[in-house]
């Protein structure tokens, strides 16, 4: 059996920046255990597997490590490689993912809007552990899916170098540090060494929780956000109440297919 898989570099216009994603596309679902494993070999942050039925493209995620609940750059990933390989003119399509959940990805000339849930992070007790790891204390904690620590400025946020072992040790899939930015509305990091990710390069579903924060903390429903790790990545958000649009560009870096016939 052998299988499409793309690579591209979503949240940018530029390869070898933004998050790389895999999408694998498949005409009906492998094995759990075998897209993990597909997933691992491809040492992305995360692969991304869809089969088509009736126009709605069933969607799922997977780390070197584990399935994910919800993603961004590989929803963005796909959406992309539905347009420019399988030459789909529709410019709004339909996601449902293994939890049942409605994702619609709108199509405006090359940039790509996911309508995303959105998931307003509560504010949390300080976590001693948290300080320890990143070696700074953050302003205030937040959490929802994924842990949020809050900074004073953009500095700060690039000056971290955490103590992986210990963020492994946290009760949440990813750690995600974030502060006003210098050139943007905010900016953050996000750290996941639990799901084999030590740092990812840009995060989609980490904005569904700060893009309600931020909108409500600097009164702004439209903001554009940077994900400053080494490789980057710029992010158009737009709160809307119950639901977040996330925005970003992507480019194609590669086509292949993996032979499973071993």
């Amino acid at each position: 059996m052998k299988i499409p898989i793309f690579q591209v570099d979503a949240f940018t216009s530029d390869i070898f920046k933004g998050n790389p994603a895999a999408v694998c596309p498949l005409k009906e679902w492998l094995p759990d255990k075998m897209m993990q494993n597909i997933a691992m070999e491809n040492n992305l942050s995360e692969t991304a597997f869809f089969v088509e039925d009736n126009g709605i493209f069933y969607i799922r995620w997977f780390t070197p490590k584990a399935e994910l609940d919800l993603a961004g750059h590989p929803t963005l990933a796909t959406a992309h490689i539905l347009l420019n390989e399988f030459q789909n003119d529709n410019k709004e399509l339909t996601f449902k993912t293994k939890v049942g959940d409605t994702l619609k990805v709108t199509i405006n000339e090359n940039l790509y809007l996911m309508d995303f849930p959105s998931r307003p992070p509560k504010r949390i007790n300080e976590i001693d552990l948290i300080c320890e790891a990143l070696g700074k204390k953050p302003l205030e904690f937040l959490a929802y899916r994924d842990l949020i620590a809050v900074f004073s400025n953009q500095d700060e946020i690039l000056s971290i170098n955490p103590d992986l072992e210990k963020l492994k040790k946290i009760d949440y899939p990813s750690i995600v540090v974030t502060s006003l930015g210098d050139n943007s509305d905010f900016v953050s990091r996000n750290f996941a060494p639990k799901l084999g990710i030590p740092e990812d390069p840009v995060t989609g579903s980490s904005h569904c929780e700060l893009i309600p924060y931020w909108s409500k903390k600097i009164n702004k429903k439209e903001m554009i956000a940077l994900q400053i790790s080494e490789r980057g990545g710029k992010i158009y958000c737009t709160n809307k109440e119950n639901r977040v649009l996330i925005g970003g560009k992507a480019v194609t870096f590669l086509r292949g297919e993996i032979d499973l016939t071993y």
